[in-house]
């Protein structure tokens, strides 16, 4: 493709998301760089208007390959499977035949299963609904926590923090404030169950999950979702995301106030690579109607710790 720009397509980076020690290099003899991370894919994605990704092995030949599939779908590109034998099975994906070639060697179109756009506006248009009436039905509860904050642990209820969105965006989520009014939650720092800085009305607050209902509004703004993968610091997000292949994958769905990996019990010190398998298998799988069999679960859960008391 370097050598002959009579095909159209004129390469911008080689990923090589196993190399180690990050991106930065330049290709054999081309120029082009080598993008070893997620995030420099990405970000060469965005800033060259990338349109076509051309793989050169089958792209579920590991995990880690596989990811750039949603990586690349997400964000409009065209997917290639330069292949030349032609006898690549691809999982979960259609080839197109007959193959076209680069010089030479055979390149197939691969289409990825379809993206169902009228599900994903009815599931916005669902979330704002919900939100809206979850915010109103709520609002006594709200208040409640609010003045307990407030006696507890003075003033400033509202506890604000950026997290991580959508195809890697940034917002800021909301929160009642779990930690006494002389601490502050780290954007790097990992907070677990027991925290010393937490007070009893935080804790309180933070093991019913009732310090999470300001989300709503997050969800009624659109950053959020009810359903989908849990929303963390750019801190973690980075370190995760190099730790743990499917991490960054996560991003291809709205993050949401609850997920399957919270009704299976992943919550807070948890397993991060069973966390991304389980967001990663929710949004390969997605439908209305798991969102709504996930709400279902969590109301369960809350109403079990209400009547249960702990």
């Amino acid at each position: 493709m370097h050598e002959r720009r009579e095909y159209g397509l004129r390469p911008v980076g080689l990923a090589e998301t196993g190399a180690p020690g990050g991106g930065g290099g330049d290709g054999p003899a081309t120029g082009v760089p080598v993008l070893a991370t997620h995030e420099d894919i990405r970000r060469a994605v965005i800033q060259n208007s990338v349109r076509h990704a051309v793989f050169t092995r089958p792209p579920e030949s590991d995990e880690r390959t596989a990811s750039l599939v949603r990586l690349f779908h997400d964000h409009g590109c065209r997917l290639w499977l330069a292949d030349p034998v032609g006898t690549a099975r691809i999982t979960g994906m259609r080839v197109a035949r007959p193959a076209d070639q680069i010089w030479g060697f055979a390149v197939q179109p691969l289409l990825p299963r379809r993206g169902r756009p009228v599900e994903r506006s009815a599931k916005r248009l669902i979330d704002g609904a919900l939100a809206a009436l979850a915010l109103i039905a709520a609002a006594p509860v709200m208040g409640l926590c609010a003045l307990a904050v407030r006696i507890s642990d003075g003033p400033g209820v509202i506890f604000r923090q950026e997290r991580v969105g959508l195809y890697g965006r940034p917002f800021t989520l909301l929160k009642f404030r779990t930690l006494r009014a002389d601490e502050h939650e780290s954007a790097t720092r990992w907070t677990v169950a027991g925290d010393h800085r937490m007070s009893p009305v935080g804790s309180f607050l933070r093991k019913s999950s009732l310090d999470e209902l300001p989300q709503l509004w997050n969800v009624v703004r659109g950053d959020m979702s009810l359903v989908g993968p849990r929303p963390e610091r750019p801190f973690f997000v980075a370190k995760f995301s190099s730790l743990h292949p499917g991490y960054e994958a996560r991003h291809r769905m709205p993050v949401g106030i609850t997920g399957l990996a919270q009704i299976n019990g992943l919550r807070g010190d948890t397993s991060i690579e069973d966390r991304a398998r389980f967001d990663n298998h929710y949004i390969d799988t997605w439908s209305l109607w798991q969102d709504l069999w996930i709400l279902a679960r969590t109301a369960a859960s809350f109403f079990r710790f209400r009547l249960g008391g702990s």
